[in-house]
């Protein structure tokens, strides 16, 4: 039997992308997104308006999307309630954001120069994307303040081991995306940590004993 239960979010399972860019005064900016898909040399980022990364991203023109494995769950979820903008928009200060300017060291992860774009590179994930802007579309209905961005791949850095021997392909049984599954962070089809965005977004979630609760948003 199937109900209508008014979901919040559609957040049903996409891979983690670390979005690197730089800010105007040209150090590095770093944020977590889940929202995106890819289709030839192509790919669609969704991002709020407000976030310091959308404005690098219409400025600058590129970025690079690195791709974490499941075990760098701890390093995203280090990111997941910080923002590049000293500002913190109102709607996200509730959600229990705070101003980080350092993302990488937050994040205890490494800035690796890219090739072809500005933007910087996560040393620690296994695939990484050198991404140039081609268009930029507004996304949602009233009070969503969303931002569709078309980037085109120039350049792919894929850890050696994931290549299949011979070959231009990814071997898809050695690669395990990070995945962001209903705000909650999955590898290998199973859940791997509480997530802090999971509390900011004041999101259900079901215990080993079966009962729910709703994680505290400043968790």
């Amino acid at each position: 039997m199937h109900v209508v239960p008014r979901l919040k979010v559609l957040y049903f399972g996409t891979p983690v992308v670390l979005v690197g860019t730089r800010n105007e005064d040209g150090t590095a900016n770093l944020a977590p997104i889940s929202s995106a898909w890819w289709l030839g040399q192509y790919a669609m980022l969704g991002l709020g308006d407000v976030a310091r990364t959308t404005a690098n991203l219409l400025r600058e023109g590129e970025c690079v999307l690195s791709l974490p494995s499941p075990a760098l769950a701890d390093a995203v979820d280090r990111l997941a309630l910080t923002t590049g903008r000293p500002d913190v928009p109102e709607k996200k200060a509730r959600q229990g954001y705070r101003y980080e300017p350092e993302k990488f060291a937050a994040a205890h992860l490494t800035e690796q120069p890219a090739e072809l774009v500005r933007a910087p590179r996560v040393a620690e994930c296994p695939i990484q994307l050198e991404c140039r802007v081609v268009a930029a579309h507004p996304f949602g209905g009233p009070g969503m303040h969303a931002t569709a961005v078309q980037v085109e791949v120039l350049r792919t850095h894929v850890e050696e081991g994931l290549v299949i021997p011979g070959t231009h392909h990814v071997d898809p049984d050695g690669w395990d995306p990070l995945i962001m599954k209903f705000c909650e962070f999955y590898g290998g089809g199973h859940r791997l940590r509480p997530s802090r965005l999971a509390g900011g977004w004041e999101m259900p979630h079901q215990r080993p004993g079966g009962e729910r609760t709703t994680q505290n948003r400043r968790a």
